[in-house]
């Protein structure tokens, strides 16, 4: 295509890949918590999402209630278990929210998944983690974490 090598190809599409989904924030901040969610998700065109975590925040733990309700092409039962680092977190009260994508799209790599949600304070969360079972739409926006 255009005289451009092969390897040029791979190596644009790889370092694309690397920048849209690896560790940045919006300011280059250090966190302010650790995040942990473990959470069954699953339906047949509406499905639901339950499950708990926790929040580490100044050096206390935080329990949480993760929930949500999904509509589209759904099909099939997974279960996952994420961890990250959650950031622009001031209060532990801002934790609490329904999550939506903050970039576009997320990455599923040999199982683990990769996201990075917003909430409606600020609150940024990037989790990493993966999936067991079988649903075609695993899709993390409107998530909805609260306190325990």
């Amino acid at each position: 295509m255009w005289g451009v090598p092969n390897w040029v190809r791979l190596v644009t599409i790889a370092s694309l890949a690397l920048l849209a989904f690896g560790p940045r924030t919006d300011a280059q901040t250090p966190p302010s918590a650790e995040i942990y969610i473990e959470f069954v998700s699953g339906g047949f065109i509406v499905g639901a999402t339950a499950g708990s975590g926790t929040l580490i925040y100044a050096g206390k733990r935080y329990p949480l209630s993760v929930g949500g309700v999904r509509a589209g092409a759904l099909i099939g039962l997974s279960k996952a278990e994420l961890g990250g680092r959650v950031y622009n977190l001031n209060n532990v009260a801002d934790i609490a929210g329904t999550y939506g994508a903050a970039e576009a799209g997320y990455a599923v790599v040999g199982g683990r998944r990769v996201a990075r949600l917003r909430n409606n304070k600020g609150v940024l969360l990037e989790l990493r983690g993966r999936q067991m079972g079988l649903d075609f739409s695993l899709d993390l926006s409107g998530m909805v974490i609260s306190l325990r």
